[in-house]
């Protein structure tokens, strides 16, 4: 990690606003055999590295994300197992309409690094792994079309009535039967990909120091297919983020996930992480 935790570089001749963030959290623990409270041997770790880049000149925009994060623990007798694992890709053109108003067309790519396995015990008590995920399945490609609207700088609404949506399931041939053994991610077996071409996307952001050294980040997305719209096929996703600056190299991070997608689960699934390491960031220009 570099000597300076956080490198701001005006440039106010350029229309590009770029960031660059990335960090680094490890968690050890170990215990003697005759440790009395008990434990178990551990070692794991995080990490991300989100990038932005976007131009603004008169009434046009484009705005281009890249967002990676993943992490692993390995307790002992159970090996490695992944705790977060996320790619999201991005690239939105706007036009200015009206103030705070503007027409909107976004492509989005949603899908992990690694595989993902569900575990549980045999009849003998052993422990068992099931596949349930692999990179690219599923992966999701969005093109969204309509209009956002921003009243402030830290918070944005995108309302898109022509979302046409496509889930990948690369390999699909049987191997996620734990998912479904008909159609997993929504994908009929023996296919890779399924078309929605009549939907409709919202997207609602919010970024905000809400007190001094502390940030707020959260992502919610909505998305309603046309041709099977009812109130259980309506998917939602909530990415929701509290970072904490100790100082400015340490940082104390708490986010979670709240997901709903029939096609997955017909439940509710949440996961949530709490990290403490090492933050580095690099922009082009000031905040306000």
């Amino acid at each position: 990690m570099l000597a300076s935790a956080q490198v701001v570089k005006v440039d106010s001749t350029s229309n590009w606003k770029k960031s660059f963030k990335s960090g680094l959290n490890i968690n050890q623990a170990s215990f003697t055999s005759n440790w009395k409270a008990g434990g178990v041997n551990s070692i794991g770790f995080n990490g991300f590295l989100n990038y932005k880049a976007n131009y603004k000149k008169d009434k046009n925009s484009w705005d281009n994300e890249l967002d990676f994060l993943y992490g692993m623990v390995n307790n002992q007798g159970q090996g490695y197992r992944k705790t977060l694992d996320r790619i999201f890709l991005q690239t939105k053109y706007g036009r200015e309409l009206a103030p705070k108003w503007s027409f909107t067309s976004s492509l989005s790519f949603l899908s992990q690094f690694a595989k993902g396995y569900s575990y549980a015990k045999d009849i003998n008590g052993v422990e068992q792994s099931t596949l349930i995920s692999d990179i690219f399945a599923p992966a999701f490609i969005t093109s969204a079309w309509g209009l956002e609207y921003k009243p402030v700088d830290y918070f944005k609404l995108n309302l898109s009535p022509f979302s046409p949506r496509v889930t990948v399931v690369a390999d699909n041939n049987g191997r996620f039967d734990a998912v479904s053994p008909i159609n997993p991610y929504g994908v009929l077996v023996g296919e890779n990909t399924r078309f929605e071409w009549l939907a409709f996307q919202l997207t609602a952001d919010f970024n905000k120091d809400i007190a001094e050294n502390i940030n707020l980040k959260w992502r919610y997305v909505m998305f309603a297919n046309y041709e099977t719209l009812e109130a259980k096929t309506i998917d939602h996703r909530l990415d929701l983020n509290l970072t904490a600056k100790v100082n400015k190299f340490v940082n104390v991070s708490l986010g979670g996930i709240l997901l709903y997608d029939f096609d997955q689960d017909s439940g509710v699934q949440l996961s949530q992480a709490f990290s403490l390491g090492v933050l580095y960031t690099f922009q082009n220009y000031s905040d306000k």
